[in-house]
């Protein structure tokens, strides 16, 4: 259902408000290259200090910039069941392909509480389901069995964006869910899931780089592994320093620095240390990126 190289997409701001002219410009950016499908209102997105208004009206330009040349999977998640259940039959009324579905945050549900949630949310919509397993912002593990669980009472649950970091859990998941396509949710670890049976990222570096992404996730997929070794060792300290900081800060400092689109975020994110700017600035220039 869902394979290939995802973009988890910024949202560009300017004075405060969302730019679209910037946001088409990615979008288009994200075309060119060959990206198999953004990913708006993620953490990348930062969808946690988006208005209701404003998240449906990302999701909705983000549709109708990509105007069916990418696939659409939406942040749709939310700590809130009946929250998440309005974001995501709105993601499915404007067009999109699929949504994507942070584990609660907060409020450390069960896993019997993490399975209802997704049960209801699935069971409100026609669309593909993707869940998004990341305790480092959630504060709670999907753990495989309840994924399997899910994964075989609701058809539209197809996909997990994995970013546990443990390839010890996302083998458990595919061996319990063989049909569920896993999806690395970490740049850093995008060869060694797809070599597992992923089938493809959900990547931030591909904000500023998305033909790389591109080409590494065709030759996994292809198995040219001596190619995706060469390509992901290359990258890999770029790769890194998109993490120096919270993400998005060092991504969307990245972007401006390539002069793509503003640095803006939203408090609590703020401006990233001058010592790390000086950093990403040295590890830029010895790609050539700036």
């Amino acid at each position: 259902m869902f394979s290939g190289s995802y973009t988890a997409i910024v949202t560009p701001l300017k004075n405060n408000k969302v730019d679209y002219d910037a946001y088409e410009k990615i979008i288009e950016m994200q075309v060119e290259a060959g990206i198999d499908g953004i990913v708006p209102c993620g953490s990348t997105g930062e969808s946690a200090t988006l208005s209701h208004q404003e998240h449906d009206e990302v999701i909705e330009n983000a549709v109708k910039f990509a105007a069916g040349r990418l696939k659409i999977i939406a942040g749709t998640g939310s700590n809130s069941t009946a929250e998440a259940v309005r974001l995501s039959k709105h993601a499915q009324d404007v067009g999109c392909d699929g949504v994507l579905l942070v584990a609660p945050y907060y409020n450390k549900p069960t896993q019997k509480g993490l399975y209802l949630h997704y049960k209801e949310i699935a069971d409100s919509i026609k669309i593909p389901v993707v869940l998004y397993n990341i305790q480092g912002r959630s504060a709670v593990n999907i753990e495989p069995k309840t994924i399997a669980e899910l994964a075989k009472d609701c058809s539209n649950i197809v996909a997990v964006k994995e970013a546990s970091g443990s390839l010890d859990q996302m083998s458990q998941i595919k061996l319990l869910s063989p049909d569920i396509d896993l999806i690395s949710g970490d740049d850093a670890l995008t060869v060694p899931v797809m070599s597992i049976g992923g089938t493809g990222v959900i990547s931030v570096l591909s904000n500023i780089l998305p033909k790389v992404v591109v080409d590494l996730v065709k030759a996994m997929a292809k198995k040219d592994y001596d190619t995706a070794r060469k390509i992901h060792f290359k990258w890999l300290p770029l790769i890194k320093a998109m993490f120096m900081e919270t993400n998005p800060i060092p991504v969307k400092t990245a972007m401006e620095l390539m002069g793509i689109c503003s640095g803006e975020m939203r408090l609590p994110m703020c401006k990233m240390s001058d010592e790390h700017i000086e950093n990403l600035k040295n590890i830029l220039k010895s790609y050539g990126l700036i």
